[in-house]
């Protein structure tokens, strides 16, 4: 038995501490927002934040999320009104979907980081999450206006 924390809820799974994380995640506690991509960490479908920090769940053993807390794309915000899925969607960012809830769980972490990002950031925090359908324009746009709304949020909280 494998405790975690999963959006926010104390969670125990019945998995091998060898699983990925990724198949624990979408398999046994149905939470399918995080995509199988690769299976080996280098497209960013699976990205989900552990402890804050956006990793790759195809390639994260269970043993490593024993413990901790996990945040996929469903925690983000349950009406899908965080800043960064606001901006996605303003700018019709998706287009065949697959890479989005990676992209995004990346995009959210740069901004927990770095509230004001210029290019070259956003294009360092973003490497190895790909896009097939090539949105990059349109990501880049959107992080940037995510960066603003999050801003406008927090200055309208004070």
């Amino acid at each position: 038995m494998t405790e975690l924390k999963i959006n926010g809820q104390l969670t125990q799974l019945e998995v091998s501490e060898d699983m990925p994380l990724l198949w624990a995640l979408r398999d046994v506690a149905k939470l399918t927002g995080s995509k199988y991509g690769c299976g080996k960490g280098i497209c960013g479908a699976c990205t989900v934040h552990i402890d804050g920090q956006p990793m790759r769940s195809c390639i994260t053993p269970m043993s490593y999320a024993k413990g901790k807390s996990v945040t996929t794309i469903e925690g983000l915000s349950e009406q899908g009104d965080h800043p960064v899925q606001q901006a996605w969607q303003n700018l019709n960012v998706a287009q065949c979907g697959y890479c989005q809830s990676g992209q995004i769980m990346s995009a959210v972490a740069l901004l927990e980081n770095n509230p004001n990002p210029s290019d070259e950031d956003i294009n360092g925090a973003m490497a190895g999450n790909i896009c097939r359908c090539g949105t990059y324009p349109r990501i880049r746009a959107a992080i940037k206006q995510a960066a603003k709304l999050k801003q406008a949020d927090e200055g309208a909280q004070s």
